[in-house]
């Protein structure tokens, strides 16, 4: 598949039809062999590809999105289909009225819609082993093995680019949910800073952590995405609207400072996950180690947190339908719901404490290099995974160096290493690193990201088979 900068470069110029290119997006789409897909919606397609021909066709520039076939998580609203959330319970939802904003802005700039993306349900979880619509598969599981997880929870949006069925998806995170799957797919992912980028039309896990953000196979596909989804919306009060500040088109990092986060980020991983760091941090010449203080007491209060906020959203539906849900989703839910207060209130002056220490960090650097993933990704279905001697369940340790940072709203890109097998991941897995910066400043994430890119350090690993 081309990328989206070049499909939209096509599309503008005339040599190609947004048509051709919805058509051969929807029969991927549907021949979709990862279970990234939850619905594929032909009609509408056909429809905005239609209109992105009529416009080039009377000397009208669609936008820079111009014919892109875009799929996303299904809990962004779709017009006239349910929003999942990847439950069975929302399944007897009324049809969304419109599309979520961030939908409508791709929609403005030119993109397709073709569909809505498998997740864990109420996208809690990280491996998107959905009791309801079945697992995601990761599209790199080594042949003739058990299959991979995808990462979750925004696990069909991470398998949909990384196969090659679209080549921009969106997903959510809360503790993660778009760098783990970015990291285990090995494709490139934008977790903005908390209030860059409008939630509106997104079912939220936990609003205080909740963020939305772009998969893509390339950094300029993943600035072009986060560009065109910027705008002010009033209908999310927790948006800080700055006005637009897209990506830069450069990818000199003169003047930054860019170090390796230590201490909790250093251990609790496999050894490929510290090798992504360091291959990441040679290329960059980084050799300064920094300590974000206090990470492994953020990423428990995160827990209790999110526990909480989620067992709230969904209380009602716990007492009339507990049967409904994912059953592991359930008595997590339940778990939150029966959190005494004072346990919520310590969590909640714990990260606020956190959040203050860790700012200290960018007086001595402007980018930290931080794993994304502890491992590469297990077969779907396996519980407990060791590391450090110890063995420690799998999905919650998925988030152990995602969780310090969402939880205080940073910015972070995924970078997926471009030869995994160069640095001794299992297999050949993908595997990526978190590049992480203070908040607002996604302008030097990309920045570096491009940088790495064009040394060839940073790109999906090529899909085999």
């Amino acid at each position: 598949m081309n990328t989206a900068a070049e499909t939209a470069r096509a599309v503008r110029g005339g040599p190609l039809r947004a048509s051709e290119v919805a058509e051969r997006a929807i029969a991927a789409a549907k021949a979709d062999r990862w279970n990234a897909f939850t619905a594929v919606t032909e009609t509408r397609a056909r429809a905005e590809a239609a209109a992105v021909d009529a416009a080039v066709a009377a000397g009208r520039d669609p936008g820079p999105l111009a014919g892109v076939p875009v799929a996303v998580k299904n809990l962004f609203d779709l017009a006239g289909l349910p929003t999942l959330a990847g439950s069975k319970i929302r399944r007897s939802a009324a049809p969304a009225a419109r599309d979520a904003f961030l939908v409508r802005q791709l929609r403005a700039a030119g993109a397709v819609v073709v569909g809505a993306l498998n997740m864990d349900e109420y996208a809690y979880g990280f491996t998107t082993e959905n009791e309801h619509d079945g697992p995601t598969r990761n599209p790199h599981g080594p042949g003739g093995m058990p299959p991979r997880m995808a990462g979750g929870s925004s696990g069909g949006s991470a398998a949909a680019v990384a196969a090659g069925l679209v080549p921009i998806s969106l997903g959510s995170d809360t503790n993660g949910s778009i760098r783990v799957p970015a990291s285990l797919c090995g494709v490139w992912g934008l977790k903005p800073t908390y209030g860059r980028l409008s939630r509106q039309g997104a079912f939220l896990f936990a609003a205080s952590f909740d963020h939305l953000g772009p998969f893509a196979r390339s950094v300029e596909d993943l600035a072009l995405a986060y560009a065109a989804m910027q705008g002010d919306d009033p209908e999310d009060p927790a948006q800080q609207w700055r006005g637009a500040e897209p990506a830069p088109a450069t990818a000199d990092i003169g003047g930054l400072r860019i170090a390796v986060a230590d201490d909790h980020f250093a251990r609790n991983g496999h050894a490929e996950a510290f090798a992504a760091v360091a291959r990441v941090a040679d290329a960059l010449s980084a050799t300064s180690r920094v300590t974000v203080p206090e990470a492994a007491r953020g990423r428990a209060a995160a827990f209790l947190i999110t526990m909480a906020e989620g067992a709230n959203l969904h209380l009602a539906d716990l007492r009339a339908r507990p049967d409904d849900f994912d059953k592991a989703t359930r008595d997590r839910f339940l778990a939150g719901a029966l959190l005494p207060a004072h346990w919520v209130q310590q969590a909640q002056r714990a990260r606020a404490a956190y959040r203050r220490a860790a700012m200290r960090v960018w007086e001595a650097c402007d980018v930290l290099i931080a794993p994304a993933t502890p491992y590469v990704a297990p077969e779907i279905g396996r519980e407990m995974i060791e590391v450090d001697g110890q063995r420690i369940p799998i999905q919650p340790n998925l988030g152990v160096f995602t969780q310090p940072i969402s939880c205080i709203g940073w910015p972070v890109i995924a970078a997926p290493i471009a030869a995994p097998a160069a640095i001794g991941t299992p297999h050949g897995l993908p595997i990526g690193v978190q590049l992480v910066a203070p908040p607002w400043r996604e302008d030097a994430l990309f920045r570096v990201a491009a940088h790495l890119e064009r040394l060839g350090v940073c790109a999906p690993p090529p899909v085999k088979g």
